[in-house]
């Protein structure tokens, strides 16, 4: 018979001995401290903390060490930092008989909400992320450049398809605003 898989965090932690437990908690205290609004998840069978609707960071006990899991860019941000311990496809491990980096932790959770916050800033947040990184890509950040466009122009861009069109003139009409006509020969 197969274990019950932990409903939540505090059910996760108790699976371990007291060492690991303590450690455990530490690191899931310092990133609600860091992450206050983030929401508690259990993901892939680990503790989770879940940020506007996405997963920041993960983190779990084993048998000699704490895995911690901020990928991709946590881990790319922090890589000097991170590179003094054991490390795996987009994880790193903390060693059980060293301490913890709870400050290290904090700021790598800081930086996966502040990463976040900017891409939820996106200033149409309706299309896809292909259609927005199209258009910034394109040097395109505010509704009132792609009044300088048409509609076919916008079209030609790399990563915007058909539907994105009609969600644009809905957007633009909302604030009064539309394409750039297209000149008739």
């Amino acid at each position: 018979m197969k274990a019950a898989k932990p409903v939540d965090i505090n059910a996760y932690i108790t699976l371990f001995p007291g060492d690991i437990q303590k450690k455990l908690d530490e690191i899931r205290i310092t990133i609600k401290k860091a992450a206050p609004p983030a929401e508690e998840v259990i993901s892939y069978g680990m503790p989770a903390f879940k940020y506007k609707g996405k997963v920041i960071i993960y983190f779990a006990g084993y048998k000699n060490h704490i895995g911690l899991y901020a990928t991709p860019s946590g881990h790319a941000a922090f890589a000097k930092e991170l590179s003094i311990y054991k490390q795996g496809k987009g994880s790193v491990q903390f060693p059980l008989d060293k301490p913890v980096p709870l400050n290290l932790i904090s700021r790598i959770v800081k930086f996966k909400v502040k990463q976040r916050d900017e891409q939820q800033n996106d200033f149409i947040p309706q299309l896809s992320a292909p259609a927005r990184r199209a258009l910034q890509n394109s040097g395109i950040k505010s509704l009132q450049q792609i009044t300088k466009y048409t509609e076919a122009e916008i079209l030609k861009l790399h990563g915007i398809g058909k539907t994105t069109i009609p969600v644009l003139q809905n957007i633009l009409k909302e604030k009064g605003l539309s394409f750039k006509t297209a000149r008739k020969l």
